[in-house]
Formats: structure tokens, C-alpha cells, sequence
């Protein structure tokens, strides 16, 4: 069976995608590469913030899909896998990122205080990112999860700082009831 023209393989099955690609053929290859590089373009971009790091990881990305298709048992959509193959390659590379150090001189030593404790100011690129992660998931949980109430009680009492006593007042509730509410709604955003 002869290989299909990459112009006709943009209506392949996702299956025959995988089959295809496991096989080592270059178009399936490039019609993976086709269907998924402006997705996860967008989805490292948000994350990284950085063109130049973006590029090479989208890169590292597909190089990863590509070495490891022959994982993929399809218990997920492709779409699935690949974007958790993203999130991984994602994550490691800021794990391997190691900051040069400078060793200072004997007269620089000295005058360092080893006691005093440096402040810093901005997260590293893998702490952002864990924390753009978290707060995808704690959205993505308060959308589909809460109910309107115990978002409409996060947000009086999280969000705006308003007491229990005074959200009780304006929704006329007793404070049990909104503690009980609150309680409940942390619960399922703690969970994610």
C-alpha cells in the first residue's frame, strides 16, 4: 500500500495517524507536526513568555513525540497525550536550567555576610509556571465543580475580604450556612 500524498492526509484518522507515525512515516510525521504546532506554539507561549525559549522547546517537544510514539497505547486522545507530553517537557526544562555561578575572591568572601538573607523578588520560570498550572486547574475547578453560590461565597469572602458575619448579612444566610458552603467549596478547589 503506497503512502498517501501529505494533501490528502489531513483526513486521517487519528488511529491511522498513530499507526502511521509508529511506522516511521515521514508524512505522518509532518501531518502530526501540521495538526499540533500552532496548539502547543500557544500553549508554551503562555507559559514561557520568552520567543527564543518557546521556539526550542516546541521543538524539544515534537522531538519527544516523535522518540516516543511508540508509548502512546491510546488510552487518551492523541491530543491528550501530546499537550501532557508538553507539560512534562515543559517542567523539565526548568528543572534542568542551572544558573551560573561566579566563585568570589578571597577579599569578595570576606566581605559577604553569610547570616544576611537575600530577598528575592520574582519567582524562577518554574515556579511561575507551577503557579499558572495551579491556578488554571483552581479555575478550571471553580467553573465546573462550584456551584453559583459557593462561587458567589469565594469570592465575597476570599477575593473581596469580606467577613463571614457581613456575607451572611448581604445574602441573608445564617453564618453556619456560609461557613458550611465555604468549607465545601475550598474542599473541591484544595482537591485540584
Amino acid at each position: 500500500m503506497a503512502a498517501p500524498e501529505l494533501s490528502s492526509f489531513g483526513h486521517v484518522s487519528e488511529r491511522t495517524l498513530v499507526l502511521q507515525l509508529q511506522r516511521g512515516d515521514e508524512l505522518a510525521f509532518e501531518m502530526l507536526y501540521e495538526r499540533y504546532f500552532r496548539r502547543i506554539y500557544r500553549f508554551v507561549e503562555k507559559r514561557l513568555h520568552n520567543r527564543a525559549d518557546t521556539e526550542e522547546t516546541v521543538q524539544e517537544v515534537f522531538f519527544n513525540v516523535f522518540n516516543s510514539i511508540g508509548s502512546y497505547r491510546g488510552e487518551a486522545p492523541l491530543a491528550a497525550w501530546i499537550f501532557g507530553l508538553t507539560r512534562r517537557t515543559i517542567a523539565g526544562r526548568f528543572k534542568k536550567k542551572r544558573h551560573a555561578t561566579i566563585p568570589l575572591g578571597e577579599e569578595e568572601s570576606e566581605r559577604v555576610d553569610p547570616l544576611s538573607t537575600q530577598v528575592r523578588l520574582e519567582p524562577s520560570p518554574y515556579e511561575a509556571y507551577e503557579c499558572q498550572e495551579r491556578i488554571r486547574r483552581l479555575e478550571e475547578a471553580a467553573t465546573s465543580r462550584l456551584t453559583d453560590e459557593q462561587r458567589a461565597l469565594f469570592r465575597l469572602h476570599h477575593i473581596e475580604n469580606r467577613s463571614i458575619t457581613e456575607i451572611a448579612e448581604t445574602l441573608s444566610k445564617t453564618e453556619d450556612a456560609v461557613k458550611s458552603n465555604l468549607y465545601r467549596a475550598r474542599k473541591i478547589l484544595l482537591a485540584r
